[in-house]
C-alpha cells in the first residue's frame, strides 16, 4: 500500500529527478505547451503552478526563488513579465494536461501540458496576423487596380 507516499520517482535518483523537473518546468514556461509522458506531466504540474504563483507577487525575493528553479534568465523574465500579469486574477489551475495516446516507439502514454489561455493568445495572434495579411493584400489589389485604370 502507498499510504502517505507523495510525488513521483520517475525511475531516477533525487538529483536526476530534480534536474528533469526543473528542465520540464522551464520548457513549459518558455513554450507554454510541451508534449511529454502523462506521469512526467503530472509530476511537473505542481512546480509550474508554484512558479506562476510566485510570479503574481513580483518581488526580488520571489524572482530569486523562481531563478533558483528555472534554468534560463529568459524564462524568469517571461514568467514575471507576461505570465504573472496574465494569471494575476486567477486562483490556481494555471495548467492543463491533455492525454494524447500512446507513443509510437515504446507505447508510453503521451500527454500535452499547457498553460491555460495560451491557446487563446496564440489563436488571437494568428487571427490578427491573417487579418493584417488579408487587408494588406486587399490594399495592394486596390492600388494595383487604380494604377491599371489610369
Amino acid at each position: 500500500m502507498r499510504h502517505k507516499v507523495a510525488g513521483y520517482k520517475l525511475k531516477r535518483d533525487t538529483a536526476g529527478r530534480n534536474s528533469l523537473l526543473r528542465n520540464l518546468a522551464t520548457s513549459v514556461i518558455e513554450a507554454e505547451r510541451i508534449v511529454t509522458t502523462v506521469t512526467k506531466a503530472k509530476a511537473v504540474r505542481p512546480l509550474v503552478e508554484h512558479m506562476i504563483t510566485l510570479a503574481k507577487t513580483d518581488t526580488l525575493h520571489s524572482r530569486r526563488q523562481a531563478a533558483a528553479v528555472l534554468r534560463t534568465p529568459e524564462s524568469v523574465k517571461k514568467l514575471f513579465d507576461t505570465l504573472g500579469t496574465r494569471f494575476g486574477q486567477r486562483n490556481g489551475g494555471y495548467t492543463r494536461i491533455v492525454k494524447l495516446g500512446p507513443r509510437k516507439g515504446d507505447g508510453a502514454e503521451q500527454a500535452m501540458i499547457e498553460l491555460v489561455g495560451s491557446e487563446l493568445v496564440k489563436r488571437a495572434a494568428d487571427r490578427a496576423k491573417r487579418r493584417e495579411e488579408r487587408l494588406k493584400a486587399q490594399r495592394e489589389g486596390r492600388d494595383h487596380e487604380e494604377e491599371t485604370d489610369e
